[in-house]
């Protein structure tokens, strides 16, 4: 008899195979069946008219330090997400010297905007070694399952100290580093990260320790993955000059014969750089390499509102004044009219600012009201500049009276990457392509200005179901690359996928009405730290390891999630043995 039969629902698998009606049985921890005439069962779940998809697998999360306070791993679950995996960017918690705490938090802070206040009073401190983090995690139950990296920039300034920002690690630098992350890949890493980018900054304005190291040290570090036989060289980089960079990642990936996760999207100051790196990943394809672009699936865009951490109106004096006040006395002062007349008509020099600054306070052509039911996929004519011209009023007096309504639909959407061209056609393609993995999600950072971590439920709402200014993408197809191919890209073969024998992380999902809802600025991270979070409603179950986490989006209290500990084996009925998972290009695993 088995624990439980999901009947009547809707399955998509995440093989890609079309969605067909079937019987979903659980037993313990794994999937006992699927089909019909199952047999028995301890309890049922009637999914008549609801979907049957494997739980969502995240794998650019920054919840490394959440992780040792928060054991539902908020708001992740929400979204139908059943595995995460964290330490990405370069940017993490372990390996860390006893007196090292507060500038790890600090470029955590800097790069990825999680508040440091928050960092510092939430963070259990039970470790130096990266292995000792792992153990540190291992002790915790939590409500979803999570993968870890190696982070470079944290084992460059345990390595290096003070200089961390050099260029140039000396010889002996690079065999601690590499050592360092053999032992945290032997203890259960499931790859290392690293960041080349000048837009990661730590909160001294300093990049990521590691961004400009050469060559030698990089390549040294990825060789361990090899020696090691598992893992992941995950990357976030400028790519400059590209020939160069391209160069090294190429040939360190069919050197170690294991993926190089790079991640891409439209910029607006090279438009068609994605296209390049993603003929760059074909063409390594084609001669059998691991070159693997990590995209996202809906624009990185600023939501500006008057909590936000940066907003059109920050930089004015008369705003600067209310800071010193609580958010429920700012919000007050803000809807009366001599604070609008004092800030409208006071405001600084705009002529002054350039670039990000002159974006963000008179980008007018590419601000949009987000909306009580967010649009992330905005036409032109929606535009705040577009808004002010039809209701004959300056961009700045509507940006102020939509930020400072009250009852929700207050928040500007500013989309600063992949909107290059006003629509998400781009966006399409990079997904669609065979060589591209789901990411950039981001769950747990940038609390202050983003909200990505909705994204895999983006998917289904936009992509698959509501998309009106182009194409939209069959949902089969969606969730095959946010379960399997996310699952398998970091040698998880025991998830992703409805079948018997495979764990048991299944969403059930009423589709029709399934929706994402505008983000709201909440007080509720350590040290009353702000971060915005997205509710969700559609989930009817979400399932980890059998256990039932979320019930119609409210948390039931199991923790069923354990610390993944190196790559996991397909069970026997599956076809593909652990040996092929670690090695064989997602984009060709059947």
């Amino acid at each position: 008899m088995h624990d439980l039969i999901i009947r009547g629902g809707t399955v998509i698998d995440g093989t890609g195979c079309a969605a067909r009606k079937a019987d979903v049985a659980v037993s313990g921890r794994q999937i006992s069946g699927v089909g019909t005439d199952l047999g028995e069962a301890h309890a049922e779940i009637d999914a008549t008219g609801l979907l049957v998809t494997p739980g969502w697998v995240d794998i650019h999360a920054h919840y490394d330090g959440q992780l040792t306070w928060d054991p539902h791993v908020t708001p992740a679950g929400w979204s139908g997400t059943t595995t995460v995996v964290v330490g990405n960017c370069g940017v993490g918690f372990a390996p860390v010297r006893p007196d090292k705490h507060d500038f790890l938090i600090q470029l955590m802070e800097g790069v990825e905007d999680i508040p440091g206040s928050a960092l510092a009073e939430g963070i259990s401190w039970e470790w130096e070694t990266f292995p000792e983090y792992l153990d540190a995690l291992d002790r915790r139950s939590f409500a979803i399952d999570i993968g870890t990296q190696v982070p470079h920039g944290a084992v460059r300034a345990y390595v290096m100290g003070e200089r961390a920002n050099a260029m140039t690690a000396e010889p002996d630098d690079i065999s601690r580093m590499a050592e360092i992350v053999r032992q945290g890949l032997e203890a259960g890493a499931l790859g290392f990260s690293t960041s080349r980018t000048d837009l990661h900054r730590a909160k001294d304005g300093k990049v990521v320790p590691g961004t400009y190291a050469a060559k030698e040290e990089v390549v040294a570090i990825g060789r361990t993955l090899g020696e090691v036989g598992h893992g992941v060289f995950q990357m976030a980089g400028d790519y400059k000059p590209e020939d160069v960079e391209l160069g090294w990642m190429k040939e360190l990936g069919r050197t170690i014969k294991k993926r190089i996760l790079y991640s891409m999207v439209q910029s607006s100051g090279d438009r068609d750089q994605w296209r390049r790196l993603l003929k760059a990943a074909a063409d390594d394809a084609a001669e059998g390499g691991f070159l693997t672009p990590q995209i996202a699936p809906r624009p990185v865009g600023l939501l500006l509102g008057f909590e936000s951490s940066v907003h059109p109106f920050f930089l004015h004096k008369d705003f600067l004044a209310l800071q010193a006040l609580s958010v429920a006395e700012r919000k007050a002062a803000l809807a009366t009219s001599d604070v609008r007349a004092a800030i409208l008509n006071n405001p600084p020099d705009y002529a002054a600012f350039e670039g990000l600054l002159a974006m963000l306070t008179t980008g007018f052509d590419q601000m949009f009201p987000l909306g009580k039911i967010p649009n992330y996929e905005p036409a032109p004519e929606q535009s705040i500049a577009a808004l002010a011209r039809e209701k004959a009023c300056t961009p700045q007096e509507l940006l102020y009276d939509i930020m400072s309504c009250e009852g929700g639909g207050n928040l500007i959407y500013l989309p600063m990457l992949g909107y290059v061209d006003g629509n998400l056609d781009a966006t399409s393609e990079m997904m669609r392509h065979p060589q591209s993995i789901y990411g950039l999600a981001d769950g747990g950072a940038h609390c202050g200005l983003i909200s990505d971590a909705s994204i895999p439920t983006y998917l289904l709402t936009h992509w698959a179901r509501d998309r009106t200014r182009g194409a939209r993408i069959p949902i089969e197809e969606l969730i095959e690359n946010q379960t399997r191919r996310t699952a398998q890209c970091y040698g998880l073969y025991d998830r992703g996928v409805i079948a018997t024998g495979m764990k048991a992380d299944i969403n059930i999902i009423d589709y029709d009405n399934l929706q994402i809802h505008e983000p709201v600025m909440t007080y509720d991270l350590p040290a009353a730290g702000k971060r915005f979070l997205q509710k969700i409603t559609g989930y009817h179950t979400t399932m980890c390891s059998g256990q039932v986490i979320y019930q119609n989006g409210i948390a039931t209290g199991n923790l069923p999630g354990k610390l993944i500990r190196g790559p996991q084996a397909a069970p026997l009925s599956q076809s593909l043995s652990v040996s092929e998972a670690v090695d064989a290009p997602v984009y060709f695993v059947d």
